[in-house]
């Protein structure tokens, strides 16, 4: 609760000019029935222990949260709205304002009014101060904004009744309405379709709208009641869509169609592609279905196929490592392995790797599940279960077409493992992914497999471990002074001369989240001859962790703290994409 300081103007906000106050107190014991007594306790206890008076008014019970805000808004000539009545909101009204901002900053638009300066939409707000939210509602609607006053539990009850009505105005039209025998004629642009069936323009708006937000997958879960539809947009999942079950099989089986899936084999796991178009641009979607209690669970995957490949260093790589990975790449033979878990730029690294190796003097081959990036002048194989095309049986076929670099996608087994390291010994360059936590973690993974530890010393010549987090949104992040907590969660007693902490806010350009984009932190352990001897007697990863930290390795934490420190990203986000060093 807040104590008004400066009058409001019911148009935009606060604004010194709109009217002379009446005191607080006077107000409440005109319109809430305070006692004279009672504000006299009050303003001697605000004497003595300071604070605001509308807070210690509600903390004695003298009054009571919803009466002070009245009180303040009848202080600053601001309509305070009781009862919002959401069944009487249009829920078009919040069409272009996303539900995160909404919530987050607790304001609702409730009614639009035609005046003779043109339209003008009335938003109900928890904070007439917040100067910013105006402006952004400015900017989102096209139209005038007027602010009123409402309590937090009013606003936040209408933001999930009117986006739910918002979303099911649609959903609703969807049941009974699915064609099961609709073809897709290759590649569209959705943008550019006519078809007016309610599930084909609702699957659409979800990949539409998942394009614009920069989303990397699209999750449709089914549960007991209703079905959720979640965006993961820089590597953090959040709910756009819940909605009751009926419109769940419609929906799974238009993305199953497009995606050229048996929509009537519901009992089994599906993987599928779906190619499209959306504002000219090829998209590319991989698409995974596995049943589930209650229906099919269904992920898209989305990668924009922009024919841009970045480079190491904008990928988010230090000097130091690029010099490092560059001077391995251009070995004539061995392996380099990536780490890290899905959808933490792997392969993208890999490729950004046959960027630089890629001219015409070298024969590159890959074999890849699947092809994310088409790179001229690369021989690019397709992993093809139903054929048996597998990892081991391309890598076998390459070594007849003599290249001189190689591209495993991943590798998975040991008999993988084994082709690829052969082939580094028989002077090939092989490049290729593993999943590990990081980077000494790798040399265990491949005993595990089964491959004999000369093999391994003898064969790889520098691991990387990565991870994806998110950077800090330019516009609206906010220097922050760390607590010794957050200095010690990052190993610092002092912050070092010259470095300035950033914390995360929220905008429209973020969607409110204080984040845009991600970038890469990595640790890379290159294969030194002491760290060759401990492979060879089959040392566990903790102790080549050290050594190889000793022979100059940079963790991943440290690499993340750096970014820290440059204003790159967060605090929150380090410590929730690493963990400390033991």
């Amino acid at each position: 609760m807040a104590d008004a300081q400066t009058p409001a103007s019911p148009q935009t906000g606060p604004s010194a000019e709109s009217l002379a106050f009446q005191p607080l107190g006077e107000l409440l014991i005109k319109h809430a029935g305070l006692k004279a007594e009672q504000l006299v306790e009050a303003l001697r206890i605000q004497s003595t222990e300071g604070g605001l008076l509308g807070e210690i008014l509600v903390r004695k019970n003298m009054v009571t949260a919803p009466e002070v805000m009245k009180a303040l808004c009848l202080q600053l000539g601001i309509l305070f709205v009781e009862d919002l009545k959401p069944n009487e909101i249009d829920a078009t009204l919040v069409t272009g304002i996303p539900i995160n901002y909404s919530k987050t900053k607790e304001i609702i638009p409730f009614r639009k009014e035609e005046t003779s300066r043109g339209f003008v939409l009335h938003v109900a707000v928890t904070d007439p101060f917040q100067e910013s939210v105006v402006d952004d509602l400015r900017v989102l609607t096209g139209l005038e904004i007027r602010l009123a006053v409402s309590t937090s539990g009013k606003i936040q009850d209408a933001i999930n009744r009117v986006y739910e009505r918002n979303t099911a105005n649609l959903v609703d039209k969807i049941e009974g309405e699915f064609d099961e025998n609709l073809d897709l004629d290759g590649p569209m642009d959705i943008l550019e379709t006519e078809d007016d069936a309610p599930v084909i323009k609702f699957v659409n708006s979800l990949l539409f709208r998942a394009v614009k937000e920069k989303a990397s997958d699209i999750h449709i879960e089914p549960f007991e009641k209703e079905f959720v539809v979640r965006y993961r947009v820089d590597g953090v999942l959040y709910d756009v869509i819940r909605q009751p079950k009926r419109a769940h099989s419609a929906i799974v089986s238009r993305i199953k169609v497009m995606g050229q899936l048996d929509i009537a084999e519901k009992r089994m796991p599906q993987d599928g592609r779906i190619k499209i178009k959306i504002a000219g641009k090829d998209i590319d979607i991989r698409l995974s279905t596995v049943p589930t209690a209650y229906g099919e669970r269904a992920v898209m995957r989305i990668l924009e196929q922009t024919g841009t490949i970045l480079k190491l260093e904008q990928l988010g790589f230090s000097p130091r490592s690029c010099d490092l990975i560059e001077k391995l790449v251009f070995r004539k033979y061995g392996i380099i392995l990536v780490t890290g878990p899905t959808g933490h730029g792997k392969s993208t690294t890999l490729s950004a790797c046959l960027v630089k190796l890629n001219s015409p003097e070298r024969n590159i081959m890959t074999v890849e599940d699947p092809i994310e990036y088409q790179i001229p002048g690369v021989n690019q194989v397709q992993v093809n279960a139903k054929i048996e095309l597998t990892f081991a049986r391309a890598l076998r076929a390459f070594l007849r077409q003599n290249p001189d670099v190689i591209m495993v996608g991943e590798i998975r087994d040991k008999e993988t493992a084994e082709i690829a390291i052969n082939a580094s010994l028989t002077g090939h360059m092989v490049l290729s992914t593993l999943h590990t936590n990081d980077a000494p973690g790798s040399v265990t993974r491949l005993f595990d497999m089964g491959i004999e530890p000369f093999l391994v010393a003898s064969s790889v010549l520098g691991v990387v471990a990565q991870r994806l987090i998110r950077k800090l949104c330019n516009k609206c992040k906010q220097p922050h002074t760390p607590t010794d907590f957050e200095k010690e969660q990052m190993g610092l007693t002092t912050i070092p001369a010259g470095s300035t902490v950033f914390k995360a806010v929220g905008c429209p350009a973020c969607s409110n989240s204080g984040y845009a984009g991600r970038t890469v932190i990595s640790e890379l352990m290159e294969i030194t001859d002491a760290i060759r001897g401990l492979i060879v007697k089959q040392t566990d990863s903790g102790v080549i962790k050290k050594q190889a930290i000793a022979d100059g390795m940079v963790t991943l934490r440290e690499d993340g703290i750096r970014k820290v420190l440059s204003g790159v990203t967060s605090i929150e986000e380090l410590a929730r994409a690493t963990h400390a060093e033991n």
